[in-house]
Parts: structure tokens; sequence; C-alpha cells
């Protein structure tokens, strides 16, 4: 701690702290209108696949629609702030250094602002980057509909009356956009409203069963777009999984793995969509 006394802080004009502000994020921003792959939802999913990805020296950004990154994993199940995870996700807690507790064979429960702050630390320091506030508004395609970008707008302009208000959206661009917005799908339910793919949703619950499919069917579902974690579910109709989390750690780890092959060799997109 430095030595207490009048002046503690270097002395800075309101001035000072704004054009830092506003000038580093412009240059974040402007860094970021075209990347490697682009995440929308930083969830569990969402942040251990960027991390992942940004190891391997991918330009990763995240855009979140909430200012808090995390999701669901800040809060477990019925909000009770423990996550319940089944083997081998404990590998991955392991890995991250999140503490746990066996409460049964294969079962195990974290804190989860404990085991939510260590995976957004891990993510931000391999190197991913994130824009909060963001909401997916459409996606930008190119030749043969594949996706190649978002069209991006700041959440709140979605609470403004349409009567009073247009605030026009911004694209930026990408080689492989990753749909980890968890039930809504919010990506890839741009191109089922115009009936370019089907969103089913989620079945019922059936936790033994839907983990396992999740990862399964974890992957490419139209050219230049991946889903994982719960936006598998309701892609392929698979049965919600509930308040258990280590599907959505595996299908990032496992979607992670696809981008990166997707990004040095861009043809395999439609291999992977006919698979």
């Amino acid at each position: 701690m430095p030595e207490l006394h009048d002046s503690v802080f270097a002395h800075a004009d309101e001035k000072d702290v704004t054009r830092a502000l506003v000038r580093e994020f412009a240059a974040q921003f402007d860094e970021l209108i075209e990347s490697d792959v682009i995440i929308a939802g930083a969830g569990p999913s969402g942040l251990i696949c960027g991390k992942i990805l940004a190891e391997q020296g991918f330009k990763t950004l995240i855009v979140e629609r909430n200012n808090y990154l995390g999701g669901g994993f800040w809060i477990g199940g019925y909000l009770m702030n423990k996550v319940v995870l089944r083997a081998p996700s404990d590998d991955i807690l392991d890995d991250l250094g999140i503490p746990y507790k066996s409460v049964g064979p294969g079962l195990f429960v974290a804190d989860g602002p404990h085991a939510c702050s260590r995976l957004i630390a891990a993510a931000c320091d391999a190197g991913v980057k994130v824009l909060n506030m963001t909401s997916v508004e459409d996606v930008v395609v190119r030749e043969g509909n594949r996706v190649a970008g978002l069209v991006i707008n700041w959440t709140p302009v979605q609470a403004l009356p349409r009567q009073i208000t247009c605030v026009d959206p911004v694209a930026i661009e990408t080689k492989v956009v990753i749909d980890a917005t968890g039930h809504d799908a919010s990506v890839i339910s741009h191109l089922a409203r115009r009936g370019i793919i089907n969103v089913p949703g989620c079945d019922p619950m059936w936790v033994d069963r839907s983990e396992d499919e999740v990862v399964n069917r974890t992957g490419v579902v139209h050219p230049g777009l991946m889903a994982i974690g719960m936006a598998v579910s309701s892609v392929y109709g698979l049965p919600r999984m509930g308040p258990s989390f280590g599907a959505m750690l595996l299908s990032g780890i496992k979607g992670a793995e696809i981008a990166a092959d997707l990004i040095r060799t861009p043809a395999a997109t439609h291999e992977l969509v006919a698979k």
C-alpha cells in the first residue's frame, strides 16, 4: 500500500479520463472489426471455447448482450449459486484451478462465483476480447449464404421505442461465427426466421441423455456458423439438461477444435455441414 497523504493518486483531469477511455476502446474496436472467430455468448461454453482458440493464436472476439460475463455459471440453478458437474468435467475444473467437492460417484459441486471468475480470467488471460452490452441483430452473409460476420448494436437500443429512434447497427466480419447464446440460439434464429435453417427448440429435460447429445452434436450447422452449448439443444430438438454444466464446458472445447480446423481450412465447412 502506498503511504497515505493528501495526494495519493496521480493527477488527471476529467478530460484525461474520458480521452483514455474513448481512445483505447476505439483502438481495440477498430482492431476487432475483422477477427478470426466471433463467439456470441459469454456463458461457460463460449468462454472456454474462446480461451482455447485464443491460446492457439486466433484473434477471438466474444460478444455478450448482458453487462456481465458467465451466463448461468454465476448462479447455478434455482438462484442457488452452486454449479453441478458430472465426470469427466472435473478434469476441466482441475485445469482451471477451480476448487470443487465430490458429492457422489462422478458428481461434483463448485461455487458458482469462484468457478465463473476463474473461467473469465482464463479466457481474458489467453487473449480473448469482449464486447459486452452488445446484441446480435442479424448476420452477414457471402456467396452460398455463408455466414461471414454479425450485425451488432448496443443492447440498450432494444429498449427504446421504435417510433422515436432509429439507431442503425454496425457489422463485424470473421472467418467463423459460433452461436453460444444458450437456449435462445440467437444467431441461428436469424437464419431460422428466413427459413434457411430449422430451430425446433429444446425437448423436455433428460439430463443423462442431454449432456452426451449436446457434446456429440456440437459443430457446424450452416456454412460459416457453428453451435455450441445449449444452442445445440435448440437446433436439434435435444432434451434440456437443467443446472448441470459439464456438457457446456466439453461442448465449448469440442467447438474450439472444430473452429480451429475451419479457420485453417475454410473449404471444410461444407463437408462438416454435410455430415
